[in-house]
């Protein structure tokens, strides 16, 4: 009998390529995400003859920019989180203090989509 089959908790894989596949997707559905905001930005920028001050707080006080900026900025935000955990889970051998380094990375980056998002919906 192989430690497997002692019908002694639940089956799962320990390892297996799909694992990462969720991450990978998640990170170039966002990085698209943030291609398309910036060539929008760009595109705003070029054809956009009021480019001051006002111009730019007219363009964000528009309802669909803020919450399409709003989207990018949590898109930006997962983005980097998926990057910083696997960075911690890869080079960070000591269980401690990699939950230590995940957990503040986690709450520095809510922080971060709190504060950017209450200044969009500021403007």
């Amino acid at each position: 009998m192989s430690i497997n089959d002692n019908g002694i908790g639940p089956k799962r894989r320990v390892v297996g390529a799909s694992y990462g596949m969720r991450d990978w997707l998640a990170q170039r559905v966002t990085a698209v995400i943030m291609v398309l905001y910036t060539a929008t930005l760009v595109l705003a920028f070029l054809t956009g003859q009021n480019f001051t001050y006002e111009g730019w707080a007219g363009l964000f006080a528009q309802q669909w920019f803020k919450l399409v900026t709003a989207v990018t900025l949590i898109g930006l935000f997962y983005h980097a989180w998926v990057g910083m955990r696997d960075v911690w889970m890869d080079y960070v051998k000591a269980v401690g203090l990699r939950l230590t380094l995940q957990i503040a990375t986690m709450a520095w980056l809510i922080g971060c989509a709190v504060w950017s998002i209450q200044i969009i919906w500021s403007v």
